[in-house]
């Protein structure tokens, strides 16, 4: 589906009508010696039955002609490439490769879901083509067609879709949107803790367990005459058995962590990079784009000479100066196209922000279901505590008894009979 189809100013799009599902999978590769090992991802998409591999190199190939293309359109961000590995950054090879999974996931959902983007050839040829001329088909596919305003049917109307007030509108538009986006980074840092408390949660009730374990894993003799000692061994040996319940507890917590990162805090970073690349967007429009176009297009045309002496006829001059002309009417052109594919990509951000109750919605069912977990656990635990104190009272009794006794056989045996 395409931004435009009826008044490409009100695209009409509902959050359902986005699109495909992708799913970018990491498989280990190894090539020549054994330790020369790169990572490739298996990207499934629904339109594209048929799985492909890609190397970083060839999404950072594939970013840069989108962005080429659809200058004038919201790129999502690639994940970023470690520059000193294991220097810089002290994340792992297995963390910072499922945090680029992640992020190429994001970027791929994105790309698949944006209703000008996932109809393009680009697209098409990076989710279906054989990895070995992935790249190449991208470059010659772009040679080929140049960027969007070169083949898009609104380019040379895009003045008349436009409301008078498009100025006015983009700048409270933005204003509106840089809002929302600081508001959403609050809320997936605060998401971020949460389920990094839940993983630390679980590393301490592992802990717990371990601790409780080896306290009842202990075979030290006790002294004979040592009050409660029977009482003592008789909760060393439970201590042991309750030890697997806080393990139970920790999986339970290390469970709800991974919901609350899947669940919660990726779709967060959805939309935060959705954002994102309104931002660029935005960014790459005030920065002059368009002069960067002009120049582009003065360099196609020829030199031109400066000064009227250095031209032999009226002709050379006459078309010198249509040339001109043509470039400034490209130019104007391209500006209110440019105005009109922002107008049309904040439409496109504020169909996306209904997410926010889906997203919200998940994090409570995801509190609910993990309380819910951690609390049958607990509840278990309970009964198993109760039984462990009454037999730690009933042996501290028999003990006591046991002591009284003793020491009234002695005494009766100092006194003698009377």
């Amino acid at each position: 589906m395409h931004l435009g189809q009826q008044n490409p100013v009100v695209d009409g799009l509902s959050l359902k009508e986005l699109g495909d599902s992708v799913l970018v999978e990491i498989e280990l590769r190894r090539k020549g010696l054994p330790f020369l090992k790169h990572v490739e991802y298996r990207i499934v998409s629904k339109c594209f039955q048929i799985p492909v591999q890609r190397r970083y190199s060839d999404f950072e190939v594939f970013h840069g002609l989108l962005l080429q293309k659809f200058i004038y359109r919201m790129v999502p961000p690639l994940p970023p490439k470690r520059i000193l590995k294991g220097v810089l950054n002290s994340m792992s090879d297995r963390e910072f490769n499922d945090s680029r999974r992640r992020g190429l996931q994001r970027f791929m959902t994105l790309v698949i879901r944006h209703p000008v983007l996932a109809g393009d050839e680009l697209v098409n040829i990076f989710l279906s083509a054989s990895s070995a001329e992935v790249q190449n088909m991208l470059r010659d596919a772009y040679k080929k067609t140049g960027d969007e305003f070169l083949t898009s049917q609104m380019a040379l109307h895009g003045k008349v879709y436009l409301p008078e007030d498009i100025h006015t509108q983009a700048a409270a538009n933005r204003e509106v949107i840089a809002n929302i986006h600081s508001s959403f980074n609050k809320l997936r840092d605060v998401a971020e803790r949460m389920a990094q408390r839940s993983r630390e949660n679980s590393t301490d009730l592992l802990m717990f367990g371990k601790d409780l374990s080896e306290l009842g894993s202990d075979t030290s003799d006790l002294p004979v005459n040592a009050t409660m000692s029977k009482a003592w061994k008789t909760q060393r040996k439970s201590l042991v058995e309750m030890s697997g319940e806080f393990g139970l507890l920790a999986d339970k917590a290390a469970h709800q962590g991974s919901r609350e990162e899947d669940e919660v805090v990726e779709k967060l970073n959805l939309l935060l990079e959705q954002l994102q690349s309104y931002k660029d967007l935005c960014d790459r429009h005030d920065s002059g784009v368009l002069l960067e176009h002009q120049r582009a297009l003065e360099k196609h045309s020829g030199p031109v000479a400066t000064h009227l002496k250095y031209q032999n006829s009226i002709e050379q001059h006459e078309s010198r100066l249509s040339q001109q002309e043509n470039t400034i009417i490209t130019t104007e052109m391209r500006s209110y196209f440019s105005l009109l594919c922002l107008h049309q990509e904040t439409q496109l951000v504020f169909t996306y922000l209904p997410l926010v109750t889906s997203i919200l919605g998940t994090f409570v069912n995801s509190q609910i279901q993990g309380h819910k977990e951690m609390g049958n656990v607990w509840g278990d635990l309970h009964p198993k505590l109760k039984d462990l104190f009454e037999s730690a009272s009933e042996a501290s009794i028999r003990s006591s008894s046991q002591t009284h006794t003793s020491r009234g056989q002695k005494t009766c045996a100092v006194i003698g009979p009377a």
